[in-house]
């Protein structure tokens, strides 16, 4: 189900936004980012430790990011993920940890 989630973000198909796919952050290697956002995006296959899952949440949102996890049903629905993708993307980055300041790859 990833690939087809890349293939609905790669080349800036998504509003422009520009995602790497298989971004190594700290000491994990994130299935999508969009760094002028801050935001990964995460598609969970069916075995997924949740523990483990919340503590490199809990990790990446202490350096500043937000992470949206879907399942791979949900995958199945395209529009409503990319709808949220654009939803989270439209928050404002934190200007206190200088986000979105100077970055120009969209």
């Amino acid at each position: 189900m990833e690939r087809v989630l890349w293939r609905l973000l790669r080349d800036r198909r998504l509003d422009g936004l520009k995602f790497r796919r298989q971004l190594p952050i700290g000491r994990y290697v994130v299935d999508f980012a969009c760094l002028r956002h801050r935001l990964i995006i995460e598609a969970d296959g069916p075995y997924h430790d949740e523990a483990r899952d919340a503590q490199r949440d809990a990790w990446l949102a202490g350096q500043g990011f937000r992470v949206l996890r879907f399942k791979n049903d949900e995958l199945n629905n395209p529009d409503r993920v990319l709808g949220l993708i654009l939803e989270a993307c439209a928050v404002p980055p934190s200007p206190l940890a200088g986000e979105g300041v100077g970055e120009a790859d969209g």
